[in-house]
């Protein structure tokens, strides 16, 4: 009764998504997205178990994974805006088509990127890894093969998860996502410690379990009782007009998360000088801090949904509130979220067995994360969501792509290769990056200049 309330009460103030209706869109986002790092953290533990070599290596190339996952999740973004605005329009038709355009697209551009993963293999690794151990190395190549063989698994999961979500489904992505993760895990028990796989191992559980991802989720996408209902995949003809508004999105988002990541690909290179200690050290906290994180992303994801359906209702006033709204919300979640991981970090280290000094280091930095976070990291993420969702996805591009390599990437080799620091500097540079975001992306919002964009005609 109190749910029915809240809906009329909603609906009666003229707002297109009830209490309940953001309710049922964002947990289950929320609960994918902490999931989804939780069972990262576990993995990690797991790997960890095998040696300092194995974990290295799995940190290095998961570096690179998710560049690859980031650019399948921007691809995936613009179908999902494009599908929502549509939908806005209450145009469902051009809302099937532009999501049949997507899944076309990204398996495309996923099979080419798997093969030339696999032909450029060990130049690629060389090049970004420089002079690592012999042993991170062997790994590296070890697990680099495997997760290069899931690219188009990845690319497929994502795009039907988006449809979902453009439709204000989250609940079955979710569901397949949990899943998945504990398939991940099972396998890994069963490869790590039943047949002493060592690395390859947990390669292998991860591919597994994305092929499962990619099948379950198209499977389910075919079911005609979707808004959004995608059948005969044999059938998909490439529509230069749709994909070009799909890219029109996806491309810049695509960058910006290319360039965010191969940021994080520079820092890594020169943390991996600093030796075995420091390189598990930084590991350990990048799953952390996601983890206290993660959960308030998904409500950025869910954002673009409501802000795209907004925008192609002809309501940014709409879409603004719903900014405004859900920025609020994150922000109380980062608060929970921050104090929550840092109480945890220190048994999660034990867990993960890691070295005294390795652990220490993550300390330190967990706790200069927990201090700074709160203060600056909703403002420089969740309004520019809501931002892309509307169309404004060039600006978002050069502002983060320039904060990301002026303030993260340099001041961190700056402090770490001139001054000495250590895998701190990491960090100092990344609070750096947050703070100049949070104040542009502040300014950009209160502008209004994002409203005049059109994504759809």
């Amino acid at each position: 009764m109190v749910m029915k309330t809240q809906s009329k009460i909603q609906q009666k103030s003229g707002h297109m998504f009830s209490n309940l209706e953001l309710r049922k869109l964002l947990i289950p986002l929320m609960v994918e997205q902490l999931l989804n790092c939780l069972m990262g953290m576990i993995d990690t533990i797991m790997v960890s178990n095998v040696g300092a070599a194995a974990m290295s290596a799995v940190s290095l190339v998961d570096s690179l994974n998710v560049l690859v996952i980031q650019a399948f999740t921007a691809l995936a973004a613009g179908g999902t805006i494009v599908c929502a605005h549509f939908l806005g329009k209450k145009e469902e038709e051009r809302a099937v088509e532009a999501a049949r355009q997507t899944v076309f697209i990204v398996t495309v551009i996923a099979t080419l990127l798997t093969a030339c993963c696999l032909i450029f293999q060990e130049p690629l690794l060389r090049i970004l890894f420089g002079r690592v151990e012999a042993d991170v190395m062997q790994a590296s190549r070890i697990y680099f093969f495997y997760t290069a063989l899931s690219f188009p698994f990845i690319g497929l999961y994502d795009t039907g998860a988006s449809i979902f979500r453009a439709q204000e489904n989250s609940r079955c992505p979710m569901t397949i996502s949990v899943v998945s993760n504990f398939l991940n895990i099972g396998g890994n028990a069963l490869f790590i410690w039943g047949f002493s796989m060592g690395v390859r191992g947990a390669a292998l559980a991860t591919l597994l379990s994305r092929v499962f991802c990619a099948v379950t989720v198209m499977y389910f996408l075919r079911n005609p009782k979707n808004r959004i209902s995608v059948r005969s995949y044999h059938t998909i003809r490439p529509n230069a007009g749709l994909i070009g508004r799909v890219l029109a999105i996806g491309i810049p988002s695509g960058i910006e998360n290319g360039m965010f990541q191969f940021g994080k690909l520079a820092i890594q290179s020169t943390v991996s000088t600093l030796g075995t200690i420091s390189i598990a050290a930084q590991a350990m906290t990048n799953i952390l801090e996601m983890l206290n994180g993660m959960a308030v992303m998904g409500i950025g994801i869910g954002l673009m949904t409501i802000v795209g359906q907004c925008m192609g209702a002809g309501r940014p006033d709409e879409a603004s509130y719903y900014i405004k709204k859900l920025t609020a919300v994150s922000e109380v979640g980062i608060i929970i979220c921050c104090l929550v991981v840092y109480v945890i970090a220190r048994p999660v280290t034990i867990l993960g067995g890691m070295e005294p000094e390795s652990a220490q280091m993550c300390m330190d930095m967990m706790l200069a994360i927990t201090i700074v976070k709160p203060l600056v990291w909703t403002l420089a993420f969740i309004p520019a969501y809501g931002l892309r969702a509307a169309g404004d996805v060039k600006f978002s591009m050069l502002v983060s792509a320039a904060s990301m390599w002026i303030f993260r990437v340099s001041l961190c080799i700056y402090l770490c290769r001139v001054q000495g620091f250590g895998p701190m500097a990491v960090w100092i540079g990344m609070f750096t990056d947050w703070t100049v975001r949070a104040v542009i992306f502040t300014l950009r919002f209160y502008s209004g200049k994002w409203k005049r964009f059109q994504v759809v005609q």
